[in-house]
């Protein structure tokens, strides 16, 4: 009997990580359908790098977070059994994520680079365009929980951006962010530099909003400039194998 409550009690504490990995794997069964698998594999391994970067940074933090949650074709989240007390570590938390996005996505770069491997070039792409995206400027994507640490009014910026982009390429998971983000344009709209929220909540000092502000600015300019960087070499690479 005790063995057997010992290997149900070990069952349940692999539970999350089964989930997690679970998940994971069916992500990649369902990208492979459409882009075979090694960028399957290698993309949904970007994503996992991105959720990490904010699971190390929850933990850091002292919040309690489950391990990444993936959805085909919509993404994977990390779940925050604890919101952050404070808008500078809700910054902290979702800047973790793009962050470490990006140095897995330089990390793909780099391999496709030594081993002439164009298929892992375009992964790289893929991940610096995710990194990228999670960067507009509107709760609940990253960019939004970093500029909220300036004023939640910057989400107004984010709204023009996110119908450029259904405008652009129209897509059902734009329409699904728009539909989760309306919440929060209303809450921008609203919001009072004088409120008790901001006060409390959004107090922040200035130095640290100056200190968030550079590094998002930073990345975003980082991704943007990879991204054209490696749209020409992938369109290089096929005006050659197109040859």
């Amino acid at each position: 009997m005790l063995k057997l409550l010992s290997l149900l009690f070990a069952a349940g504490k692999l539970g999350p990580l089964l989930a997690s990995g679970g998940t994971m794997l069916l992500s990649v069964v369902a990208y492979a359908f459409i882009f075979g698998w090694r960028y399957a594999a290698g993309f949904v391994v970007l994503m996992f790098v991105h959720e990490m970067g904010h699971y190390i940074a929850a933990r850091q933090r002292g919040l309690p977070v489950g391990l990444p949650t993936f959805i085909p074709f919509l993404g994977a989240w990390v779940e925050l059994k604890q919101m952050p007390h404070d808008a500078e570590t809700e910054a902290f938390v979702g800047l973790g994520g793009p962050l470490l996005g990006t140095v897995g996505a330089v990390a793909a770069w780099l391999l496709g680079r030594a081993y002439d491997a164009p298929w892992l070039v375009a992964v790289a792409y893929a991940g610096f365009f995710l990194n990228l995206f999670n960067l507009i400027p509107l709760s609940p994507f990253d960019g939004g929980r970093i500029t909220a640490v300036l004023s939640p009014r910057i989400w107004l910026l984010g709204v023009p951006v996110l119908i450029g982009l259904f405008l652009w390429r129209p897509s059902p998971m734009l329409l699904l962010m728009a539909v989760i983000a309306a919440p929060q344009v209303w809450k921008a709209i609203r919001y009072r530099a004088d409120s008790e929220e901001a006060r409390g909540y959004y107090a922040v000092p200035t130095a640290k909003k100056w200190e968030y502000a550079l590094m998002y600015l930073a990345l975003a300019g980082f991704l943007a400039m990879m991204m054209a960087e490696l749209h020409g070499t992938l369109q290089a690479h096929r005006a050659t194998m197109g040859r």
